[in-house]
């Protein structure tokens, strides 16, 4: 009898898992999955799922997060893209936040017609942006480090952290090329470099995503930024036009997009504000849709930028109203509107009285239900609280920001060796600068920000050694409030309150052994320009303020001066290069800002970055970018025309020789392989890292090459004495370029081949490809 009943029981449950949906089966095909779920929609629900929704509910939940609102419940029914409420974002702890989450998830998988869970997007530029995880150094910083197993664990981690949050997609990595410094979004760029930010980008995407087919639950899926030229605006100015020709687009901008789509499956891509060759980018066929889908195999899904459908009509002036520009978006490519003024909610309606085929919506829905599954969102969309508690701001974590900041800064300049400092000979310590008491973590951070400043940090490695004195020196902006948040635009202090502070902190580094000079930028003189009261772009790079003057009378004491750099941008410090006996580039640093600067200043840490982008002298010399085009050659008047500090360039405190560059085979075919090898040796008296970086240039060349590309690097660890032989392969992926009939080939031709420590700095052989 019992046997009978267990069997019975069996069969029931047998059948009743024929009977289920097949999408909700976890062991049928992804795309199978996709296709059955779709063909069960409403055209609404369709609709539905191309938007987010915000609930404006201030009851929507109850003090455990579970999901109680009634207001949204009809809407909420037919199911949505992705899901916010004013609770769950506006300051409200993580644990809440996660609990609110799982609240939604519940009822959209159980109370929704078909039970589809929602995408909860976060911010992830330097780590997930919220005020409880861990912040890493900025994108740029990272972008010095050319250390992509450190870029991949840093982005495994703040994976890890938003996911057991319950995100599930952040909107990162920016992938933008760093091409103009008056930009104030530089700062969320890894390079001015295609090959460099191309390589980093791979790295953050396989430590988002993970390296698996599918994204599992302490992983996240990503959205490349911005799709494309972002980063070279007309004159710098932010979401303006980028002048490229499509065989420089390709070469250039959309290289970076093309590695992590092709080699490490990013599933997402966010469409840039900007219009390229006069087509807004949002409602931009060639780029969405024949080039990244058609060229590129792309299988995920494109999103707007906030607002950028709004855009499309109302500054771009290509659309008549947002209902136009919703069509045409969709019509080119676009997805989902992460944010608009409804540019999709007249989709419906459009689809049924036949202005937009179905066929589109089809195809957007599928894109965006594909990467749901591929996440897991059906099976386990929940947060983990008790774990998000345990991994953000874990030992392992804080670890793993310290040494992403120690590797990113860059020694610019060490005359006479005056870094690093000796504490035993150093009985008072001088800190100066505006950027040296606060935290400074640059845009796409959470609000309050939070760390280990400059001053706290010297002041913890002083502790039992020596004294530590501070000073202002001067202020760089006098608004109350310093983030990049901050709705208004910068107040620069008062000249006679500077000169004040100028005087305090000259008697104060007289008093000292030596000096720390503390400077550059924050949050908001350089960060995203999205409204007139809220500008972030600069028509000069020069330091703001008195901080010059400040820095020439602090040079003028004739004490030991470390010059120390935060900011988000290069800045031309002409004068300071040619006077300051030491300087080290930041940029920002992330939360252990304070003790990976101590260290270094103290010899703990030896600086290892290298400059992922060109400093230029002047923005007269802009674009100043180290692969420009051999008629580029001429001087300017007058002037010093190369660059303050070049591409790749970086000091150490050891010493590294470069010798016996050698290129095997000598001449290979279209298609062959060759060898590089070289030798490097620490001539120096303490172990430290170097940045091996491998150039190519082709002699003759049409169309024409850049006098200059990097194609290959590797960071190395030597102990003094030691040598290292490193070799590197120079294959088609290396050689090729786009040819005339605009298809990417190897041409033959005579290559130097170049290695060194930096752009400019090389040792030479040649290569023959015939």
């Amino acid at each position: 009898m019992t046997a009978r009943i267990t069997l019975a029981i069996l069969l029931l449950s047998a059948t009743a898992r024929s009977q289920e949906p097949l999408y909700k089966n976890p062991s049928a095909p992804v795309e199978a999955r996709v296709q059955d779920l779709l063909s069960r929609m409403t055209l609404d629900e369709k609709v539905a799922q191309l938007q987010g929704y915000f609930s404006r509910d201030s009851l929507a939940f109850d003090s455990s997060g579970n999901y109680v609102g009634v207001k949204d419940s009809a809407i909420l029914n037919r199911g949505t893209g992705t899901f916010g409420t004013w609770a769950l974002f506006r300051g409200a702890p993580a644990r809440y936040k996660a609990e609110c989450i799982n609240g939604i998830q519940r009822y959209m998988l159980t109370r929704s017609r078909l039970g589809i869970p929602v995408f909860f997007f976060g911010e992830a530029l330097h780590g997930y942006m919220t005020k409880e995880a861990t912040s890493f150094p900025q994108a740029i910083a990272l972008g010095c480090t050319w250390d992509t197993v450190l870029a991949e664990e840093v982005f495994s981690a703040a994976a890890l952290e938003a996911s057991a949050g319950g995100i599930r997609e952040v909107l990162s990595p920016v992938l933008d090329l760093a091409r103009d410094p008056r930009w104030g979004r530089t700062e969320e760029c890894y390079s001015e470099d295609p090959y460099l930010a191309s390589r980093m980008g791979m790295a953050a995407v396989h430590g988002f995503e993970g390296r698996g087919p599918l994204i599992d639950n302490h992983h996240v899926a990503v959205t490349l930024k911005h799709f494309a030229g972002h980063g070279q605006p007309e004159g710098g100015r932010n979401i303006a036009p980028v002048n490229f020709s499509e065989r420089e687009f390709r070469e250039g901008p959309l290289y970076p997009f093309e590695m992590a789509v092709k080699h490490a499956n990013a599933r997402s891509l966010m469409a840039s504000y900007n219009e390229w060759d006069g087509i807004p980018n949002h409602v931009n066929h060639k780029l969405l849709t024949e080039i990244l889908r058609d060229e590129w195999g792309f299988n995920g899904y494109v999103m707007s930028d906030g607002g950028g459908m709004d855009v499309t009509y109302l500054e771009h002036h290509a659309a008549k109203d947002s209902a136009e520009s919703g069509a045409l978006s969709i019509a080119a490519g676009l997805d989902y509107d992460l944010g608009s003024r409804g540019c999709f909610r007249a989709m419906a309606d459009q689809v049924r009285d036949g202005r937009v085929p179905e066929a589109y919506v089809d195809r957007a829905v599928a894109d965006i239900l594909r990467v749901k599954f591929e996440c897991g969102l059906f099976e386990n969309p929940y947060a983990d609280p008790d774990l998000m508690e345990r991994v953000m701001q874990s030992a392992d974590h804080k670890s793993l920001a310290l040494k992403a900041a120690e590797e990113a800064m860059v020694l610019l300049k060490n005359e006479n060796k005056t870094l690093p400092f000796d504490e035993r000979k150093i009985k008072t310590l001088a800190v100066i600068g505006p950027n040296a008491p606060e935290i400074h973590l640059g845009g796409y951070s959470a609000v309050p920000m939070h760390g280990i400043s400059v001053l706290d940090g010297i002041r913890e490695f002083a502790r039992g050694k020596f004294d530590v004195v501070y000073a202002k020196g001067c202020v760089l902006t006098l608004n109350k409030e310093c983030n990049w948040l901050v709705n208004e635009n910068p107040i620069l202090g008062d000249p006679k309150d500077d000169a004040r502070l100028i005087d305090e902190a000259v008697a104060t580094a007289k008093k000292a052994d030596a000096v720390v000079l503390v400077i550059g930028e924050n949050e908001l003189i350089c960060r995203e320009a999205w409204s007139g009261a809220h500008l972030g772009d600069r028509d000069n790079l020069d330091l703001v303020g008195r901080q010059e003057q400040l820095a020439e009378a602090i040079l003028k004491t004739g004490k030991p001066v470390a010059i120390l750099l935060f900011n988000g941008r290069p800045i031309s410090i002409n004068a300071l290069a040619a006077k300051a006996p030491a300087i080290v580039e930041c940029w920002y640093l992330g939360q252990e800002t304070g003790h990976a600067v101590a260290e270094m200043l103290f010899g703990k840490v030896i600086p290892s970055g290298k400059l992922s982008v060109t400093i230029p002298r002047s923005v007269g010399q802009l674009p100043c970018y180290y692969d420009h085009k051999p008629t580029r050659f001429r001087d300017y008047n007058l002037a010093d025309s190369s660059p303050l500090f070049p591409f790749g360039f970086g000091l150490s405190y050891a010493t590294f020789d470069y010798s016996h560059l050698v290129v095997m085979p000598k001449s290979i075919p279209v298609g062959g392989s060759a060898q590089v090898s070289v030798e490097v040796k620490n001539s120096g008296t303490t172990r430290g890292d170097e940045i091996v970086q491998l150039y190519v240039h082709e002699l003759v060349s049409l169309p024409t090459r850049p006098v200059l590309e990097l194609k290959d690097f590797v960071r190395i660890s030597l102990d003094p004495g030691e040598t290292r032989h490193i070799t590197f392969t120079l294959g088609p992926d290396k050689l090729e370029t786009i040819g005339m009939d605009m298809k990417r080939r190897v041409p033959p031709g005579i290559f130097e081949v170049k290695v060194g420590r930096n752009s400019t700095d090389l040792i030479t052989d040649t290569l023959t490809v015939h």
